[in-house]
């Protein structure tokens, strides 16, 4: 009975599977399918935000992939499919943002903030090591000292 319950739910979900969109693109030539595949890789989805357009669903992103076809099919290079999708949506776009004054910080910010703390980190260890090596005490009074703790 419990097996009969379940291929019932299956059989229920099975219309919602067969509805998703199965996108096929003819290409001339095995390159440009590798360069199709490159290309949808390496930008993200608008909407999704942390996938890239070959691995939405979002409408969007099957539009941006039909764009990327269109130009490979129309002979753009990489690079010049690349700008185009950037100066339409942005930097964002691309998982690996140019190398512009705008994108500095995020190419090495992450770099200079650890530098500056590996600096102050070591700036409070040597600070930490002259305090302990300095008591700041005269002879007379490390003297005194000495005697009160019974040292020789």
């Amino acid at each position: 009975m419990k097996n009969l319950i379940l291929l019932f739910l299956a059989l229920l979900l099975l219309p919602v599977v067969s509805q998703a969109a199965i996108e096929e693109y003819a290409f001339e030539e095995e390159v440009q399918e590798e360069r199709f595949k490159q290309l949808t890789y390496e930008m993200r989805c608008p909407k999704c935000l942390n996938s890239n357009i070959a691995g939405s669903d979002a409408p969007i992103a099957a539009d941006l992939r039909k764009e990327v076809y269109d130009q490979i099919l129309e002979g753009r290079t990489d690079q010049e499919i690349l700008d185009f999708m950037s100066s339409r949506y942005g930097d964002f776009i691309l998982y690996r943002p140019r190398l512009t004054a705008g994108t500095l910080v995020l190419w090495f910010g992450p770099a200079l903030l650890l530098l500056g703390g590996i600096i102050i980190v070591r700036r409070m260890m040597l600070q930490s090591q002259d305090a302990a090596t300095e008591t700041g005490l005269t002879q007379k009074e490390q003297e005194e000292l000495d005697k009160l703790l019974d040292r020789d």
